[in-house]
């Protein structure tokens, strides 16, 4: 394959840290030699360490870029590129960040059908249009994979499968960090904002943030700094944002254990499942809901059911008498005793359902562990998430008791 200039990953870091065997179960981590004082610099990446559309289109690759029309999008560039460059194994000048990513990934358009089965509802719908989007993004690019045949030696389908280019995609979509937006003629209009940056890639996700990370345009270099004070040889974290759980395995691959993000999601048929068919003013309460923006984002958490689940129940559970009241339920107003304890009647009863719902698939995921060895890391993964969801309904079962015990 015809290679053009490349760029060495000089890093310019402190003398801080060290590559940790404790990872989380990751295989990597960055531990720290010293302490860490906040706001302390601890690792600087040159922009020019960065990989990006401007690696892309300055290498072997960009002739061939600024000739396809369509213009190629910027995302369509990155994994080019990667599933070029991991094909050229130690002929590339990219090989020592290659070897330190993964050779698979546990996204949900990574797993087994199967596996994908038994996750959450929520997330199973997400994780299928995941799929469908990147299979579609595949089939979409082959024309212009065909157009790259000159490059290589092997038959270009051989090069560019379905799984070298999953893998390229789940290597962006999981390790790119942010850039200022950036245009390109080269490329299409969608934004240019992604760029992977090599030895950041080694630094564990944690929700309890230990750093800031960000583009400094006056250095022009990624900059990772400690956001708190850090112990001497404790490992330093980096925190992907205050994401739940389902959000994290849709787009990470993993689950964070005792997440104070996490949560369980309450959909609408599971709002009505337990009000009296009879409530002839119900297809008003859920217009309302959907007008008001209080259909989506309903949820049981670490502190119990969240304010915007009880205001729902509230509103779903007024009395005919009572219907007109309905803006001060929004506005978390205490309309009487008599809903308060409806809503949350019904707030336990949804939870209790729940509970059962999470132990019977707990179950089911335990006896496919048994039967589908070959899966059992994937299922392992799943388990995890209906295990952190089981702990935070028990909770909410708990503190739900504690709020009904004023009412008689």
């Amino acid at each position: 394959m015809q290679k053009g200039r490349g760029r060495t990953s000089r890093i310019r870091r402190r003398k801080l840290l060290r590559t940790s065997a404790s990872g989380g179960g990751t295989g990597r981590g960055l531990m720290s030699k010293t302490s860490l004082r906040e706001g302390q610099m601890i690792i600087s990446l040159p922009e020019s360490c960065l990989l990006t559309t401007d690696t892309v289109i300055q290498s072997y690759l960009g002739p061939y870029i600024t000739k396809w029309m369509p213009p190629p999008s910027p995302l369509l560039a990155l994994c080019t590129f990667l599933v070029s460059e991991k094909h050229a194994g130690d002929q590339s000048l990219w090989k020592p960040y290659l070897d330190i990513l993964p050779k698979s990934y546990t996204c949900p358009v990574c797993l087994e059908p199967e596996v994908v089965d038994v996750l959450p509802q929520p997330l199973k719908a997400k994780a299928k249009e995941q799929r469908a989007r990147v299979q579609e993004f595949f089939a979409s690019s082959r024309d212009f994979f065909s157009f790259l045949q000159p490059l290589f030696v092997e038959a270009i389908d051989s090069i560019f499968s379905y799984s070298a280019f999953l893998w390229a995609w789940c290597t962006v979509n999981t390790r790119a960090v942010y850039l200022r937006p950036r245009w390109r003629e080269c490329l299409s209009a969608e934004p240019d904002t992604c760029a992977l940056a090599p030895y950041l890639d080694l630094l564990n996700h944690s929700p309890h943030i230990q750093v800031k990370a960000a583009f400094n345009k006056e250095t022009g270099c990624y900059e990772i700094r400690a956001a708190s004070r850090c112990r001497k040889h404790e490992q330093v974290f980096i925190c992907y944002g205050p994401h739940d759980n389902q959000r994290l395995l849709l787009e990470y691959g993993f689950v964070s254990l005792h997440n104070p993000h996490a949560c369980v999601y309450v959909s609408t048929e599971m709002l009505v499942k337990y009000l009296p068919q009879t409530d002839k003013q119900m297809n008003k309460k859920i217009s309302i809901l959907k007008d008001h923006g209080f259909i989506e984002n309903l949820t049981f958490g670490w502190d119990g059911p969240s304010w915007r689940l009880l205001t729902a129940l509230k509103l779903l559970c007024l009395e005919t008498e009572k219907f007109m009241c309905w803006k001060r339920v929004l506005l978390g107003e205490v309309i009487s005793d008599t809903n308060e304890k409806t809503s949350l009647d019904l707030a336990q009863k949804i939870c209790n359902y729940f509970i059962e719902e999470t132990s019977a698939v707990l179950q089911k995921v335990s006896d496919m562990k048994k039967e589908k060895v070959s899966l059992i890391n994937q299922l392992i993964l799943v388990e995890t998430l209906w295990m952190e969801e089981l702990k935070i309904l028990q909770t909410s079962a708990e503190i739900l008791n504690s709020l009904q015990t004023p009412f008689p």
